[in-house]
């Protein structure tokens, strides 16, 4: 099958769809709208969960493991929650099966196997994770309880795309219950913060920090912060989001403590998390027509050596002093592969390692032993330059910061250029055909208008920027006073 990419502008949709399966990162696989994550896409996730981990034991917080069943009782408890993810429940009802009498060689659900409660494959934990907090907290000196779940999740999706929307889906959620409503507020805007952090240092992502409106807000939460990108063909993409819950959950389960007074109180909470969906934001943010553009964080080969030789003998030499690279780079913490395979011509491989977006490669031949030089190709800049053998651990180190730096920067100029305010609906109309990207602009406040733009418009209020802009305008739909302007935008 021909490597070649259909274009982002001819169509990015096939572009994207294209690049996921054949820079082997994953494919779809026998349950409808479910996916494999291949080996070289789950290092990917590896590395960003290795990362997110380090950062959430930082700021204090513990891993657990949590059923994935849900009695169904438990589900319904917190009605808001319940209400919000109902149409996508997945429901187990019994637990055996049965040959099938009418069909030899098939099965069939065992009619005196039905469970006496219906259980529910969780498409979010709060249910389970709080009815389990009731019995970890009964004094102030329990908290604050700091949790964090590395877990599979299912919301039977009917429009699926690999990574940006699927049935089951990979991710992380943190659960805390803190004293005070001030420590729980605390707690959301800090994670907030964490995944923003993660998203522009590690991803080369910048994002908008912000607060969803009351209608866009997780089920069962008093606010929702969130962190929004901007990916090339101008649409939004949610990265993560974080939950001020209020106390609507340790009320729904009764989750109390002893304050310091001795006096019983509810908790107050918070959730939080992010997914396999920051797969897809990764690659359609930076990548290209040719494949994977990565950025050297989150590479799982920052670095790919490729030997060109005609015999043995030149590959043994070559070999050695690949050998002696991989020792140095390993050294200063450097992912790097050797590609000595003998089944792929050197073209082959390079082609390759440019499809799946492997940040440096260098080609070494024999005559580059001869003048003590190797060939250092980068992905970002599809730039090539001969440089000494004896400087290349130097040059690679500064190249990798100069890419992880450059891939951020261009992604922000595009953001940026990309943030245009307006003051008319129809000015708003046309940037979002003919531009796209964010609109900034001032919105009255009310569902009634946020529902009639997306209407239109299709566009929806990605967030209201923590750093909104306060001046006193009118709303660019229906005339009426507004208190600053919101970043409205077409989403995935």
């Amino acid at each position: 099958m021909s490597k070649k990419l259909t274009s982002r502008a001819e169509d990015y949709s096939k572009w994207y769809n294209e690049l996921v399966v054949k820079a082997d990162l994953a494919e779809n696989s026998a349950v409808r709208g479910c996916m494999v994550i291949k080996p070289y896409g789950y290092a990917i996730w590896e590395k960003m969960q290795a990362q997110l981990d380090k950062m959430f034991k930082e700021t204090g917080h513990q891993n657990a493991y949590f059923p994935l069943f849900v009695p169904k009782s438990l589900f319904e408890a917190e009605e808001k929650n319940a209400e919000g993810f109902a149409k996508e429940c997945a429901i187990v009802t019994h637990y055996r099966l049965q040959n099938d009498p009418d069909r030899p060689g098939k099965l069939r659900v065992d009619p005196e196997a039905k469970l006496e409660e219906e259980l529910i494959v969780r498409p979010t934990s709060e249910a389970i994770i709080w009815n389990t907090f009731r019995g970890w907290v009964q004094s102030y000196r329990d908290l604050p309880l700091l949790i964090n779940q590395w877990a599979n999740v299912v919301r039977w999706e009917m429009r699926t795309r690999l990574f940006l929307r699927t049935a089951e889906f990979l991710w992380q959620e943190g659960h805390t219950a803190h004293e005070t409503k001030a420590e729980a507020l605390t707690e959301a805007a800090l994670m907030n913060n964490v995944y923003a952090t993660f998203a522009e240092e590690f991803m080369a992502i910048p994002v908008v920090q912000g607060l969803k409106t009351e209608s866009e807000r997780f089920a069962g939460a008093d606010e929702t912060y969130c962190i929004e990108a901007l990916m090339q063909d101008g649409k939004a993409l949610q990265a993560g989001t974080s939950h001020f819950l209020g106390q609507n959950f340790a009320k729904a389960f009764d989750v109390k403590f002893a304050n310091k007074e001795g006096k019983q109180d509810y908790v107050w909470a918070t959730s939080w998390g992010v997914s396999t969906r920051l797969m897809g934001a990764l690659i359609m943010t930076h990548s290209d027509d040719l494949g994977l553009v990565l950025p050297p964080s989150l590479a799982p080969n920052q670095v790919v050596i490729v030997p060109i030789y005609k015999t043995d003998e030149d590959l043994n030499a070559i070999t050695e002093v690949a050998n002696t690279i991989m020792s140095d780079l390993r050294g200063k913490h450097v992912t790097v592969k050797f590609d000595n395979r003998t089944t792929h011509r050197p073209g082959a491989k390079f082609a390759q390692h440019e499809l799946q977006g492997v940040p440096l490669r260098v080609a070494i031949g024999a005559r580059d032993l001869a003048n003590g030089t190797v060939e250092i190709a980068r992905r970002d800049t599809l730039t090539k330059e001969v440089v000494p053998l004896s400087d290349l651990t130097t040059i690679i180190e500064g190249l990798l910061k100069e890419i992880q730096d450059g891939l951020f920067k261009k992604a922000l100029d595009f953001r940026d250029s990309h943030i245009t305010e307006v003051d008319s609906f129809e000015e708003f109309k046309n940037i979002l055909e003919n531009k796209t990207g964010f609109i900034s602009a001032h919105w009255d406040g009310t569902a009634e208008t946020e529902d009639k733009i997306k209407e239109i418009t299709k566009a929806t209020i990605r967030c209201i920027p923590l750093e909104m802009n306060k001046e006193a305008g009118v709303c660019v739909y229906s005339g009426k006073p507004s208190e600053g302007r919101v970043l409205f935008a077409k989403a995935y």
